[in-house]
């Protein structure tokens, strides 16, 4: 199995593309090992430096410490990627670990969520992060940045010229955007 790594906008994270299918059912973000029984995701994080792993549809985005250096990390990341994939397992996350909106949602936060789901997510995972739509409140939209997005340095940018600009065009409700 070859799998290629590819940077990102944010230079203490890298996305690792396995060629395989890694997420059936959403992004999820994982900082804390304790917190997750996946062996990849486990092994990851055990790696000196490694500060977070992202898993979406088709890719991993690893987060390191900025002290660290991606030849320290890389080799050892692909070579637990190619072991777990060997072994017989077919994707990383195969149960539903996605937030669920519990509560009844406005049509204004509906039109905001399709806009970030159609328009802004494609390109955000493609830098190897993700958006989501957290709260919509007195004109301001919040949002949480994932994986290759979470402390990277265009962030900010990205999000008060690209989603904002983007949010206001469509919804003149939105005013402001913010990020957790």
């Amino acid at each position: 199995m070859f799998v290629q790594t590819q940077k990102t906008p944010n230079p203490n994270s890298l996305k690792f593309l396995p060629n395989k299918k890694v997420s059936n059912d959403g992004s999820i973000e994982i900082t804390d090992k304790s917190k997750s029984n996946n062996e990849l995701v486990r092994n990851i994080l055990s790696v000196n430096g490694v500060v977070g792993v992202f898993l979406a549809e088709d890719f991993i985005s690893v987060n390191k410490d900025e002290k660290i250096d991606w030849e320290e990390l890389k080799h050892i990341i692909i070579s637990f990627i190619n072991d777990y994939y060997s072994s017989g397992n077919d994707v990383v996350i195969d149960s539903k670990n996605e937030e669920k909106f519990n509560k009844d949602i406005s049509e204004t936060e509906k039109q905001i969520i399709k806009i970030l789901d159609t328009k802004v997510r494609p390109a955000v995972e493609r830098d190897g992060g993700d958006i989501k739509f957290k709260e919509f409140k007195n004109g301001t939209v919040t949002v949480q940045l994932q994986g290759s997005c979470s402390g990277c340095p265009s962030s900010k940018m990205t999000l008060k010229q690209g989603v904002q600009n983007l949010l206001c065009h469509y919804i003149p409700e939105v005013k402001n955007v913010i990020a957790l």
